[in-house]
């Protein structure tokens, strides 16, 4: 405990330990939670990486202690994050239900999982680690039911080790998908490596050791690929054509995003979210939101 706590006050100073305190004496929950609960009790999920603390009892859309059943695809049987994974029903996300069913396979991929078969998608903080971020979101969208739902917690570069990079353009993610980028892609290397804040990392060690463990990327996926902010989540989310529910923003660094998945007569409109009168950027705790729309 007394390093873990060292750790975050050399990585966050104090005011990160007193937030972290906050938090946990006062949990937050995201404000559209209540209209998107009955999905989760009633239907059935898979969500993309994780097992994340977000959806846990005292995170910020605790989607674990009410959910039906989720599944769960991981692309290692062995990760930094989660230690060896067994495949089949293994995946605990609630110690009171059946365990869902984990899978072992690429997030940009689920080949191995049919059209429209979960009434929601969940994912948290894997969408950056993507080579090609639109062709992860097509596959998620394919598996969705129509009218189900994406939960998207995506980290804001303000608050994380990527805050010196530049954000990633939408243009940029589109050549990515149109090319066919795979896992293998190490484009941003150079960029990481010179602008990642190692301070704010606990877990890469020293640059030596952060370069190494950069380098084999496609074993271990720790590299942020794609640097985003709020109004690049928003874009890259409408680009793929989902009926954007709600965008709310929570320091230190997460954007959420509920969208839908509208059948093709329905129409998307996300203007609410897009437009510069009332984007969420106005409102965004983040520095850099407001900075890009004052020189917009």
């Amino acid at each position: 405990m007394i390093k873990k706590i060292f750790v975050k006050l050399k990585s966050e100073g104090i005011g990160g330990i007193l937030q972290t305190v906050y938090n946990r004496l006062m949990p937050r929950q995201l404000g559209y939670y209540p209209n998107c609960k009955s999905v989760f009790q009633d239907g059935v999920g898979m969500e993309i990486g994780g097992p994340s603390g977000i959806f846990k009892q005292r995170g910020l859309i605790p989607v674990y202690p009410v959910a039906k059943k989720i599944d769960n695809v991981n692309f290692s049987h062995n990760t930094i994050w989660e230690g060896t994974i067994s495949e089949g029903s293994s995946f605990i996300f609630n110690k009171g239900v059946t365990p869902g069913c984990q899978y072992i396979g690429e997030a940009s991929n689920l080949e191995f999982i049919g059209d429209f078969s979960y009434d929601y998608v969940l994912s948290s903080h894997c969408i950056e680690h993507l080579a090609n971020p639109l062709q992860g979101l097509s596959k998620w969208i394919r598996v969705l039911k129509q009218d189900g739902l994406l939960i998207l917690v995506i980290p804001h570069k303000d608050g994380t080790f990527d805050h010196r990079r530049p954000v990633t353009s939408l243009g940029h993610l589109i050549q990515d998908f149109d090319n066919q980028i795979d896992e293998s892609d190490m484009t941003h290397l150079d960029e990481i490596l010179n602008l990642h804040d190692l301070a704010k990392d606990s877990g890469a060690g020293d640059f030596h050791s952060f370069q190494e463990r950069s380098k084999q990327n496609k074993e271990n996926r720790c590299l942020h690929q794609h640097v985003l902010d709020t109004r690049l989540a928003v874009e890259t989310v409408d680009y793929m054509g989902l009926q954007i529910l709600a965008v709310e923003l929570f320091s230190p660094y997460h954007i959420a995003i509920i969208a839908r998945k509208n059948s093709q007569d329905q129409g998307v409109s996300n203007e609410k979210y897009r437009g510069r009168d009332t984007t969420p950027c106005w409102l965004s705790p983040f520095p850099s939101d407001r900075m890009a729309l004052q020189v917009n």
